[in-house]
């Protein structure tokens, strides 16, 4: 069945999905953020997306931020594109236009902190910013698992998880985006399901120290010796620190061995901007000197670091974790919210 689709947000990830959508035969509009306009403007000029460097679907509508009553006119299906930063001002914006029994399906990445501690995710913070009239007769879901943006667009298999609290809008949804080469498995663990996709960012980044403690010794030696050993011991720590959190938050534990967890961090360790800034810190910068390196890029890993820095000290004074509880994320809190110099706690893993 065709469905009308519309997609707000312009960037890498969020255009991605309309391939897929365009490639099942379903109406896609692309709105534009207010931070978009030169990627909407290449769309509609040269059906180009500058920074996927590939033309975009011929039936994808590309439209600017101030068009989004229209794009928004009749849609079955909003895709929240925008970054973590972003999904306070996407509720409000498109909450005015929105319909009994639309869904809305977020590529978005990320975490809130509740003042005791307690994690936000952000479908719950995007639904927390639309109009009460509509906010319990909207489907939220989202989406988690490997999936690089670039390799999406270039129609290369993809494995992901839909996840919804409501069964059947993940199962719709699947059966919306669901192609030969994007295949989607749904659940109705969408905190679970986020908790993995926030935090992998964080962990990422330590795997990102690596390459940078590994330049500070000069390289890999005569024989050949890198620092493999202990980039997987980082990656280890961080899947069995996701798990914990699963378990404190009352999710499925798996989803941290399976495709929203190892999964998703194995595909964001193969570069990217959390790899990117994980070595500068891991050469000796302080987060505050790699920021400026990096500035107009969206650090989600640092964000994350800094989310955990507030909420694990509150949910230690509850006695809901203990103090050798998460010693890598409290290693990264250290470095990026402290400016500390890295220092891998290999002592305290997996114990």
């Amino acid at each position: 069945m065709m469905a009308n689709i519309a997609i707000v947000g312009a960037g890498m990830m969020g255009t991605a999905t309309a391939y897929p959508l365009a490639d099942n035969g379903h109406v896609v509009r692309l709105v534009g953020t207010h931070l978009d306009g030169d990627i909407i403007q290449s769309c509609q000029e040269r059906r180009y997306h500058p920074r996927l460097k590939r033309e975009i679907p011929s039936t994808v509508q590309p439209y600017y931020v101030d068009e989004m009553r229209e794009a928004l006119d009749g849609v079955d299906v909003i895709v929240s594109g925008v970054n973590s930063m972003g999904v306070h001002w996407v509720g409000q914006t498109i909450g005015p236009y929105l319909q009994p029994g639309q869904l809305i399906i977020a590529v978005t990445k990320g975490l809130e902190a509740a003042p005791n501690g307690d994690p936000i995710i952000l479908p719950d913070v995007l639904a927390a910013e639309l109009p009460s009239s509509v906010r319990d007769w909207v489907k939220l879901a989202a989406i988690g698992g490997p999936c690089i943006a670039g390799e999406l667009a270039g129609r290369r298999p993809s494995c992901v998880v839909f996840a919804s609290r409501d069964r059947d809008a993940a199962e719709q949804l699947a059966a919306i985006f669901r192609t030969p080469y994007y295949h989607v498995r749904t659940t109705t663990d969408l905190l679970g399901l986020e908790v993995c996709a926030a935090l992998k960012n964080a962990y990422a980044l330590a795997v990102g120290l690596v390459a940078g403690l590994l330049e500070q010794a000069g390289e890999p030696d005569a024989a050949g010796a890198h620092m493999h050993n202990l980039a997987a011991a980082i990656f280890a720590q961080g899947c069995a620190e996701i798990a914990r959190m699963l378990q404190i938050v009352g999710a499925t534990r798996a989803l941290a061995c399976g495709l929203p967890g190892a999964g998703d961090l194995y595909v964001t360790c193969q570069g990217g901007r959390n790899m990117r800034l994980g070595r500068l810190l891991g050469l000796g910068h302080t987060f505050a000197e790699a920021q400026e390196m990096m500035a107009g890029e969206t650090l989600e890993g640092a964000e994350i670091a800094r989310v955990m820095g507030d909420a694990l000290p509150r949910l230690q004074e509850r006695g809901v974790i203990a103090p050798q509880d998460f010693p890598l994320m409290r290693a990264l809190v250290d470095i990026v919210v402290h400016g500390r110099s890295v220092d891998v706690p290999l002592d305290t893993f997996l114990s």
